[in-house]
């Protein structure tokens, strides 16, 4: 089983899953497309997607470059953590935006680590 295909896989569900919050959101507060401002909870549900998906654009390739060179279950394992810092930050962020450090470092370090992991077996060859 490819543990690094099913992390991707549970990524982007995990950002389509933000995409339906702000669509109900923009029901709940009456936030009429293409607005992407108006009531502070559809901003933060917003807020929350798009935060999202500016990490997804650095952390997949990080994750699939870095799993070429190192073990599938480690990579994978590193993964679940930025998918668990998400969740954090979306379930944070929606309550106090203050309080959402702990879900962005979960994800950004996740990162960071797999970006440096594929430049070192870049490297090492």
């Amino acid at each position: 089983m490819n543990f690094v295909h099913i992390v991707a896989v549970i990524s982007v569900l995990q950002f389509f899953y933000f995409g339906i919050m702000v669509g109900r959101a923009r029901g709940k507060y009456g936030v009429a497309a293409p607005a992407t401002s108006g009531h502070e909870m559809f901003d933060r549900a917003f807020r929350i997607q798009m935060n999202t998906l500016e990490q997804l654009v650095c952390f997949l390739p990080a994750l699939f470059l870095s799993a070429v060179y190192w073990p599938d279950a480690i990579i994978a394992a590193i993964g679940a953590v930025y998918i668990l810092g998400r969740f954090l930050y979306g379930a944070a962020y929606a309550k106090d935006p203050s309080k959402r450090g702990l879900g962005f470092v979960l994800s950004i370090l996740p990162t960071f680590g797999l970006l440096g992991a594929a430049g070192v077996g870049a490297l090492m060859g």
